[in-house]
């Protein structure tokens, strides 16, 4: 009888990669990210144990949205005190934070727990073309062509 295989945390190997962002859809790269960060990709993974790679993300000020998104797409944040709801469009956000929209694109497709935490951590995103990771010399992430 053959036993179901479960990655131990001591055990796994992590990668880095990088992914450029201009000109591809923002939820197809984030569904595509947050594969990669819960390690979906590798045949060794488990659901319950951390088995994702490091994802860094650049150009995430030139990432598109398709259809009318871009004025009608809202994000909201509360303040906790009463009439503290605050509403910004995709545009604005992309003027003032360029990063943020991204983020929550990626930390809205991981588990909502201490596992997903964990996992959102391994994340870099940056708005420009440089990122100071090269220390851990990246590989460009090819298989994009669902994202394009």
């Amino acid at each position: 009888m053959n036993k179901t295989y479960s990655a131990k945390p001591h055990e796994v190997e992590r990668k880095w990669y990088l992914i450029d962002a201009e000109n591809k859809e923002l939820g197809r790269l984030a569904s595509l990210t947050a594969n990669i960060l819960r390690g979906k990709h590798k045949p060794e993974y488990t659901p319950h144990i951390d088995t994702g790679d490091f994802v860094i993300i650049i150009n995430a000020d030139k990432v598109r949205v398709t259809g009318k998104k871009e004025t009608d797409k809202i994000y909201y944040s509360h303040s906790g005190y009463q009439g503290g709801l605050k509403t910004m469009s995709f545009r604005e956000m992309m003027q003032k934070f360029p990063t943020r929209a991204m983020e929550k694109a990626v930390k809205g497709m991981l588990p909502h727990n201490t596992l997903g935490a964990q996992q959102f951590k391994k994340l870099k995103i940056y708005a420009g073309s440089e990122h100071p990771h090269e220390a851990q010399t990246p590989v460009e992430w090819k298989d994009l062509e669902v994202a394009k």
